[in-house]
């Protein structure tokens, strides 16, 4: 069983509040951006455009591992919890996971009814960014 799965589970049979608690936890979770990458972040580069949140995302595939660097500030817990919550869940994992997971994880984790529209596209942008960029590398290093 999949990170995501077992949040999944654990989401599933939570009522609203809980699922966003349970959500806003990962936001402390969120290891700092090492410091050579601050540079890019400040450019404004890897940055996810569908966020009003500026969330900034490298993914890579390197040695078979999936290595993601993130930062998004602590004003946006939501993104920032997300975010967390992903990096858990795919960081030096091997490519696979990231390709098996469902297309639909927002859904999955109870959160679309919970977050306005616009929360929904930025979190789901977030997603989408690195489901293919770990695809684009992955094949790219082969």
């Amino acid at each position: 069983m999949t990170t995501l799965d077992a949040l999944a589970d654990e989401l599933r049979f939570a009522d609203d509040a809980m699922r966003l608690e349970i959500l806003l936890d990962y936001a402390g979770r969120l290891p700092p951006l090492p410091e050579q990458y601050h540079a890019l972040r400040d450019a404004g580069l890897n940055r996810v455009d569908e966020c009003q949140a500026p969330v900034f995302l490298m993914v890579d595939v390197v040695d078979g591992k999936v290595k993601i660097l993130a930062d998004v500030p602590e004003e946006a817990p939501t993104a920032r919890s997300f975010v967390a919550l992903l990096l858990e869940a795919f960081n030096d994992q091997p490519p696979s996971v990231v390709a098996e997971a469902p297309p639909d994880i927002l859904h999955r984790l109870g959160l679309t009814g919970l977050l306005g529209m616009q929360r929904t596209r930025g979190l789901s942008a977030i997603y989408q960014r690195i489901k293919h960029e770990v695809a684009r590398k992955a094949e790219a290093s082969r």
